[in-house]
């Protein structure tokens, strides 16, 4: 398996109305959805079953920071070690916004927040995970 540490390894759009959000991508950039884990995720692949790029996702909106709405499109970054990670961003001015947890299959995630108040993933992947 490739080192994919440092790069940007997942994105997520969070919405609202999600059958609205999955019509506009769906027009917009021939996506399509498949559901996946959590109640109300989806999968996103391209027209011809391809990833656009790193894996994507449709959720329902959800506020990383308490109280305000994540807007845009939140991003998880390839990390070796999730503990570390967190370690290096308290270090470093910023904040643990989701302790580390396992996602089966997956790996090891924790949300972070950088000191400009941007919400950041920061992923272990382990496909071995559970």
């Amino acid at each position: 398996m490739p080192n994919h540490t440092g790069r940007v390894r997942h994105f997520a759009i969070n919405a609202d109305d999600l059958g609205a959000s999955r019509r506009f991508y769906e027009a917009v950039f021939a996506w399509r959805f498949e559901p996946w884990g959590p109640p109300e995720f989806f999968h996103i692949f391209t027209s011809d079953g391809d990833r656009p790029g790193p894996f994507g996702a449709l959720q329902a909106r959800r506020s990383l920071v308490a109280g305000q709405p994540t807007n845009g499109f939140e991003c998880t970054v390839a990390v070796a070690d999730a503990d570390a990670a967190a370690a290096a961003a308290v270090a470093a001015g910023g904040r643990v916004l989701m302790e580390r947890t396992t996602i089966a299959g997956v790996g090891d995630l924790v949300f972070l927040l950088d000191p400009s108040g941007n919400a950041v993933g920061a992923m272990r992947y382990d496909e071995a995970a559970d």
